[in-house]
């Protein structure tokens, strides 16, 4: 083992410059496949973040106009969906749908205190929505089904909008606003990128709202669905359902809109694992001019060494020795300067993830432990490939014309 680690710095030696600008070629290569890999990974954070598994199985549902005379009706009558139609899409397809929920939106309902007022949208929604809208409360609760059941009268409050009307969030908890003429009691500041609108249980909504039972949205959960095309036959159970309840036609599009979160979830991934696939290929070119110049110093180092390989030929080393020698020399030299790129690589994403944290186009673009090893493993092939070609080559040397060689 020592006289290999002898004879692999020997090589480098004798060919300072060469291997100087070989290994060059292999470590900037690596870094930046490296880099790619990392870019790639911070935009699949991103793009996880928002759009979870979780968050996706779900069917989002707004009313519209009709596109298409029906049983009498003309084109162009307004869809608006009704409370009635969340206990029927739920009861029409048990196999697919484990909840519908509806969602009124009280558009730019002045809420205010004595301090100051705010002027931003006044959501009616169910206790889950702090979970599907990743919503993070930094004070206080969300609402809950007691809220939901005695239609309280109970707000909360986006970090933002509290501090305007309280001056400190901190505070805001148990306080009254002032909206709708009507007080709310605080419940809860919550935290979130961009969102700023308030939430009231979602019975309270419809109470003010008059109890006319109509609904801003639907919100369909799904289930037993593992792909685009059962989640396409799902949105299309739901549509014939709600074509019924206000008798249009099942292929009218346009009467009612439904984005289907689940296939636009899993047609993204597909996108991302092309991306990912993407970056693996143009990082692997980029390191094969690297690779090259490998190969060509293992085929000078062989051409140099002829006549030390035919006197270890002369004196009983069978090929495969030499084929094991020079392979692992390619690999040795290909590791070496590959793991320069890998650490270069690593400081320049975590460097990128510090001055990125907190934006909306890369969330912790940096390689993990599992990169690295998938690297390694290219990296010894790499090696192990480079070098072949030589090794044949040394293999084929023969001992009476390698000594005669000057």
């Amino acid at each position: 083992m020592f006289d290999l680690i002898r004879e692999i710095g020997q090589t480098m030696r004798n060919n300072k410059l060469r291997t100087a600008l070989t290994g060059f070629a292999v470590a900037w290569g690596i870094f930046m496949l490296i880099i790619l890999l990392g870019m790639s990974r911070g935009v699949y954070n991103n793009f996880t973040s928002f759009a979870s598994a979780d968050n996706s199985n779900s069917l989002g549902i707004w009313g519209g106009w009709t596109g298409k005379p029906y049983k009498g009706y003309k084109e162009g009558r307004p869809i608006r969906l009704e409370e009635t139609d969340l206990q029927s899409v739920e009861h029409h397809n048990p196999d697919n749908v484990s909840s519908a929920q509806g969602s009124v939106v009280l558009d730019s309902a002045q809420i205010s205190t004595n301090r100051d007022y705010v002027s931003d949208p006044i959501y009616g929604r169910y206790p889950d929505e702090v979970r599907y809208a990743k919503l993070k409360m930094a004070y206080g609760r969300f609402l809950n089904q007691p809220d939901l059941d005695h239609r309280r009268k109970v707000v909360v409050l986006s970090r933002a909008n509290a501090k305007i009307l309280f001056g400190d969030e901190s505070k805001a908890v148990g306080q009254y606003v002032k909206a709708m003429s009507l007080a709310w009691q605080v419940i809860g500041v919550y935290d979130h990128d961009w969102e700023k609108g308030s939430y009231v249980p979602f019975t309270t909504a419809m109470m003010l709202n008059g109890n006319d039972g109509r609904l801003s949205e639907m919100m369909v959960r799904i289930k037993n669905v593992h792909n685009t095309e059962e989640g396409t036959q799902v949105e299309q159970a739901v549509r014939h359902t709600l074509a019924a309840n206000h008798e249009f036609a099942p292929d009218d599009t346009g009467a009612v809109h439904i984005w289907n979160r689940f296939n636009n979830y899993l047609t993204n991934m597909e996108a991302t694992n092309i991306l990912n696939v993407a970056i693996w290929i143009i990082g692997l070119l980029t390191m094969l001019s690297g690779i090259v110049g490998v190969s060509n110093i293992m085929f000078v180092s062989v051409r140099e060494r002829t006549h030390e390989i035919g006197i270890r030929r002369a004196i009983g080393a069978k090929p495969r020795n030499i084929l094991i020698q020079i392979v692992t020399e390619s690999v040795a030299i290909t590791t070496l300067f590959g793991y320069i790129g890998i650490v270069c690589g690593t400081i320049v994403t975590g460097t990128v993830a510090k001055l990125t944290e907190g934006t909306d186009f890369l969330k912790n673009p940096t390689v993990n432990l599992s990169i690295a090893i998938q690297v390694t493993i290219v990296l010894i092939i790499a090696g192990a490939f480079a070098g072949l070609f030589p090794a044949i080559k040394a293999t084929k040397v023969k001992p009476v014309e390698a000594l005669r060689d000057e």
